[in-house]
This record gives C-alpha cells, structure tokens and sequence, in this order.
C-alpha cells in the first residue's frame, strides 16, 4: 500500500509537470569568436610570469605592488564577496538534506473522570520529525549551481580586483618616478638659467648690452622656477596615492631607483584565443551566466508539483499510563500550482530576462577585453617611433642652443634667440620623460589587458 502510494504520487507530479514552460535559449548574438591574430604585432614578446611585476627590476616597486595585493581595501571587500559566496553556496547544499527537529510536548490538565471525581493528568510527549523534500525536478541542485556558479564569479571578480590593483601600483609608481625625473630635469635647468642670468647681469652693468637681455634672462629664470612648486605638490599627491593603494595612510614613498633604472621588460605573449581564458573579468561574466541559467531552472521548478515526505517518532508519557508507548508517523503530499495569477510566469521572464543580461554582458567584457589589448598594442608600437624622434630632436635643439648661445655672447644674435632655443629644448627633455614613462605603463596596461596570470 505504501509503495502504491508513493508511485501514485510520482505518476501525478510527472503528469502535471507536462505543463511546465520550455526554458529559452542564449542569444546568438551574445557569443564572440575570438580573431585569429591581433591587428599590430609586437616585436619582442615572452611568455606571462604570475609576478610580472618583478620583471621591471625594481625591488621597491614589487613591494608595493606585493603590499598592495594583501592589504588594498578593494581587494578585501572583494575576499569577502567570495566568502559570501563560498557560505550561500553551503547553505544552499542544505535544500539537498533532510531536515531533523526534536521537541516535547506536556502538560497538566485536571478535569473530572466519568465517575465524578477530580482528576490531575500529568503527561509529556518527546518526539523526533524529520521532513525532506523530494527534488524530483531538480530545483533544489539547480539552486545549488547557481550558487556554485556565484562563488566562481565572485573568485573571479576578486582575481580582477588584485590585477586592477596590481596594474594601477605598477603604473602609479612609474609615475612617480617620472615626476621625480621631471623635477631633476626642471632643476638642471634651473641650474643653466641661473648662469644665462649671470652672464646677461655682468654685461648689463658694464653697459655692454641694455636691460632688455638681462630682464628676459630672468623671467625665464622665473618661468622654470614656478613650475618646481607644482612638481613638487604633484609628486606629494602620487606618494599619497600610492600609499592608500597599498592600504596605508597616506605618506612619503620610498624609491627602489630612478626612471632610467627600470628594465623595460618585452612584451607579453598571448594569443587572441588566449585572452577568454586569461581575463579574469571575462570568466566572472562567463559564470554569472551559468548562475542566472541554473536561476532559470529554479524558476521553471516552480511551475511543477512539490513533493514533501515526512515521518515523526516518539513516545508519551503519563501517568495514567503504566509504561511508555511508541508511537510514530510516515506520510508525504504533493502540491502543484494550479492558478497563480500570472505570478510564476513572470519570475521565469524575469530570470530569463536576466539570463539574457548576462549574456550581453559577457559579450560586452569580451569586445573591451580584445580593445584593450589592441589599444596597448598600438601605443606601444607607436611609442618607440615617437621616442627615437624625440632623441633625434633633442640632439638637433641642444646644438641649436649651443649655436645660439654662441652667437648672442659673441654679440651676432639678440638674447631671445637663446630663451626660443632653451624654451624648445626643456620641451623635448620633459617630453621624453613622459615618453619613455608611457612606455612602461603602457606595458603595465597591457599585463593587465591579456589578464595577467591569474591564480
């Protein structure tokens, strides 16, 4: 009788869940294929290290970023998204198990027997009841992917978090040792400004030439000097920067080194194929899509028959009762919904709707992912150009310079010759500085565009 029972039962829920919903398919616009090879191709190229940040030769630069990784405030909110995660996964494990409770039940009750007299009853009843629910539609193991799936997004948003950081340490560093060589490259000259001064003040006071070239010497004295005090509030704003980034209070910065001294390692290797499963972004949206399909699948189960068994064990205890009795209970009931307003329909279009989100999503993390690469690609190829001009220009203005300091102390030339050939001249060296700083962080940048090498 009990095994028809259960059959009957079985049989009515799967005839009912004939009525469920077909679940919709992926869009096919969403899926990217990856091109075969990238639009600029890099010279020098090696293989992608898990601390490629040491490749830049720089202890102090791999300290911070080392620092930055463990303590930057980013990357603990995202640790502790994956926690979450790891724990609504467990709980989520649960829905699989049956459920046990134990309790008593008692009381005294005193009432009057059949022959009229005053009767006090004393009884107490311990029990043991244990429920589970039948996931004959996989609800219960669907909710479980999805929260699979979410601990798997967040361990994936957390590894984005540490390259984010990482990258913006590196390339916040490099920064700050370009400002140092600014200040370095204004203060020389200063150095030869101080000396143009000099010279056009002794030749004023011996009346060789007026005031004019001795007054033009100094505003462009002054000119490079006003700008030492906003170099120096810069370089103040990166070392606070860099300091909250590796989750400190804002502070001086040690350096490991200068500008110059930094390897400029090659560039990374890594095939276009590569990038979807390198990118740590890329693989949270792959799985926040398997999270809302199995959401999905959750939202179709609803529409089926629920199927809950339960049994109870126990005994009662009284004193109206010479020795304890067993007692105990097995039953089981199915539940299907029937009208509902309209109700569960609208959670499945909703789950399916944010399925479809995710998947556009994906698609999206995807297209930036392969522009970011191009995007560092092309500077890089491009930016060695522009540092060889720059060299190349640097070497014809300091000999213009020469040239025309030459000539205004020989007296050919007025003294403005000299101030357009120094104004030139600091141009090409502070713009040299940026250049060659670019070229770093735009290796940074492009460690960070192919992914790194996640953990």
């Amino acid at each position: 009788m009990k095994r028809r029972s259960l059959a009957l039962m079985a049989t009515t829920a799967l005839a009912l869940s004939a009525c469920a919903p077909v679940l919709q398919e992926t869009p096919l616009g969403a899926g990217v294929a990856p091109p075969t090879e990238w639009r600029t191709s890099l010279e020098v190229t090696a293989p992608i290290e898990s601390d490629w940040w040491d490749a830049f030769s720089d202890p102090q630069l791999s300290r911070l970023v080392e620092q930055a990784r463990l303590n930057n405030s980013d990357v603990q909110v995202a640790a502790a998204r994956v926690e979450e995660a790891r724990a609504t996964e467990r709980g989520s494990r649960g829905f699989l198990l049956p459920s046990l409770g134990a309790g008593v039940e008692g009381g005294v009750r005193r009432e009057v027997s059949p022959f009229g007299q005053a009767q006090t009853t004393v009884a107490a009843q311990p029990a043991f009841r244990a429920s589970y629910e039948l996931d004959l539609f996989g609800k219960n193991a669907a909710r479980v992917d999805a929260a699979e799936a979410g601990v798997a997004a967040s361990a994936a948003g957390a590894e984005a978090a540490r390259l984010s950081v990482s990258a913006a340490t590196a390339s916040g560093y490099i920064t700050l040792l370009a400002l140092d060589k600014r200040l370095s490259v204004l203060e020389e000259t200063l150095v030869a400004r101080q000396e143009a001064v000099k010279f056009a003040r002794n030749r004023a006071e011996v009346g060789y030439t007026s005031q004019l070239p001795l007054r033009q010497a100094e505003a462009e004295y002054q000119a490079t000097a006003q700008l030492v005090p906003q170099l120096k509030a810069q370089i103040a704003r990166q070392e606070n920067a860099l300091s909250v980034l590796t989750g400190e209070l804002p502070g001086a910065i040690e350096r490991g080194g200068t500008l110059a001294d930094l390897r400029q390692p090659p560039a990374p290797a890594a095939l276009p194929s590569d990038l979807l499963r390198q990118r740590p972004d890329v693989a949270a949206a792959e799985y926040r899509i398997a999270a809302a399909d199995a959401q999905m699948r959750m939202a179709r189960a609803d529409f089926m028959p629920s199927i809950d068994l339960g049994a109870a064990a126990g005994v009662v205890l009284s004193d109206l009762l010479a020795d304890p009795v067993g007692i105990w209970s097995l039953g089981g009931s199915i539940l299907a919904p029937i009208f509902q307003g309209g109700k569960l329909q609208a959670q499945l279009d909703g789950a399916t709707a944010q399925r479809d989100q995710a998947a556009w999503a994906y698609r999206s993390a995807v297209l930036n992912a392969f522009r970011e690469v191009e995007d560092r690609m092309a500077v890089l190829a491009n930016l060695k150009e522009q540092e060889t001009a720059l060299e190349a220009q640097q070497v014809a203005v300091a000999d213009a310079l020469r040239h025309a300091r030459n000539r205004y102390r020989a007296g050919y030339t007025p003294y403005i010759e000299q101030v357009d050939a120094q104004r030139a001249l600091l141009g090409v060296e502070l713009s040299l500085v940026q250049v060659r700083a670019d070229e770093l962080t735009a290796l940074v940048g492009l460690y960070q565009a192919v992914g790194g090498a996640p953990e």
